[in-house]
């Protein structure tokens, strides 16, 4: 624990760890709370330190998340890990290639598909909805493109750039396996957990993470979670609907800050 760190700032951290633990479960996208969160509350540790610390916090809400899930939602569990250790490569490799890409020319690219994917939710109510129209079925072929694109693709993003590859997810594994909103986020969530192992181990073989403020803001991010993916099951795919507009939303007004302000 950082020995200037005061209890206001602790208080405020584990309020935006619970919050962050709850968008991340229903819908993805919680590192959009928490980690500006730790960088501005933990200025004077190095980044790589906060980075190492938000994945040891949100390991663990994912991990609480994806367990709620597993025990109230049929998921594809099989499906589901081969696809997050596609992701896990694929993020190694987008990591191996980020020092010699420049996020500021990124940015503005994906903040278009993330307009676009907002435009598209909107005009089509029914996405990722139970009523929308008969489901194709999932044969190899697509399941095999689920573990490339989706595990692969967007693990890949991960390493490159970073936000919001959960909705990304969620997104992505409706368009080729056609689930619906509530299986898509509960799919996500094994994914997420199989990323997030990867990274933790790296930062934590380096020394990188400050591991009693972790285990304290995991603790409120844990309860966040669990309420979030409880709240998914019972309030079903409309609620989940919402909550994803919002933060499609916001991840493009972080993204136009970083790359403008």
């Amino acid at each position: 624990m950082p020995d200037d760190i005061s209890l206001t700032t602790l208080v405020l951290l584990a309020l935006a760890a619970a919050a962050a633990g709850w968008i991340d479960a229903v819908v993805g996208g919680g590192g959009l709370l928490l980690l500006p969160a730790l960088l501005l509350g933990l200025p004077q540790v190095p980044a790589a330190h906060v980075l190492g610390t938000n994945k040891a916090v949100a390991i663990v809400g994912t991990a609480g998340a994806a367990a709620t899930y597993l025990r109230r939602a049929a998921i594809d569990v099989q499906t589901a890990v081969r696809i997050g250790l596609a992701a896990l490569a694929g993020s190694m490799a987008g990591a191996f290639f980020a020092a010699g890409i420049s996020s500021d020319v990124l940015r503005p690219v994906i903040m278009v598909v993330l307009l676009a994917v907002a435009a598209f939710v909107l005009l089509r109510p029914r996405f990722g909805t139970e009523s929308d129209g008969p489901r194709p079925e999932v044969t190899r072929a697509r399941t095999v493109a689920a573990i490339v694109l989706v595990g692969g693709g967007i693990g890949f993003y991960d390493g490159l750039i970073g936000p919001g590859t959960g909705t990304f997810l969620v997104l992505a594994l409706i368009a080729v396996l056609h689930l619906d909103l509530v299986g898509a986020s509960a799919t996500a969530k094994v994914v997420n957990v199989c990323t997030n192992a990867g990274a933790l181990a790296m930062f934590a073989y380096q020394g990188a993470v400050i591991w009693q403020l972790a285990a304290v803001l995991a603790v409120f991010n844990l309860i966040g979670a669990t309420v979030g993916a409880r709240m998914a099951l019972s309030k079903g795919n409309g609620f989940v609907r919402g909550v994803l507009l919002t933060v499609v939303l916001l991840l493009v007004a972080r993204l136009a800050f970083d790359q403008w302000a």
